[in-house]
């Protein structure tokens, strides 16, 4: 198995997973998503009962609508079982707004081919992918146990991924938000940026 690299093709995934609002297990897989057309953010974290980790769901979650409306399918993902998965959801009040599956790599294969698996904990690290709906990586990010992250970056990076595939001439800068100026590079633009964004 190739570990998933940024604007290579992912080789299909499938997991079971605990899906909160249905109250019940099921399965996921990446060519599921590609066949509805649409985008997936894979969400690692290392476990479930944990500390950092609601915090970083419920932040999620507060911005699943936004991710949803954006054309993503969201899932969560540790090397934890479903049946924890779900006493978890329904145990920690944070975790009482999660609408996204849950996804559960107890063999750690799905972890192993985004490359976030710690072979000296047997726990995920903090890994966030975005694959387009043709199943190409697009973004990546990895943190260490101890920070956690943002999800309105994930919202703004996922709005611009969405964008430039739509408009392929134009590229996002810097603290990019829809509705914000792009740019479409070009031979006059070089050495110019800052005329670019001002005009």
């Amino acid at each position: 198995m190739c570990i998933a690299s940024v604007g290579k093709m992912v080789e299909n995934f499938e997991m079971e997973v605990y899906d909160p609002v249905k109250g019940d297990f099921g399965k996921i897989s990446l060519e599921e998503v590609k066949a509805k057309k649409q985008w997936t953010v894979l969400f690692f974290y290392p476990a479930d009962f944990t500390f950092i980790c609601p915090t970083e769901l419920n932040d999620l979650a507060e911005n699943h609508k936004d991710l949803k409306a954006a054309g993503c399918e969201v899932i969560s993902v540790s090397t934890d079982t479903k049946f924890s998965h779900l006493a978890w959801q329904q145990s920690e009040k944070l975790l009482k707004n999660v609408k996204y599956l849950m996804g559960a790599d107890p063999t750690a294969k799905v972890s192993r081919q985004f490359g976030v698996y710690d072979e000296a904990t047997g726990l995920a690290l903090r890994g966030t992918f975005l694959i387009n709906p043709e199943g190409k990586l697009v973004c990546s990010e990895v943190n260490f146990y101890n920070v956690g992250r943002n999800a309105s970056e994930l919202l703004r990076k996922v709005q611009a991924s969405v964008y430039v595939s739509k408009h392929t001439d134009e590229v996002c800068p810097a603290n990019w938000t829809e509705g914000k100026k792009t740019l479409k590079p070009s031979a006059k633009m070089v050495g110019k940026v800052s005329e670019a964004m001002a005009a």
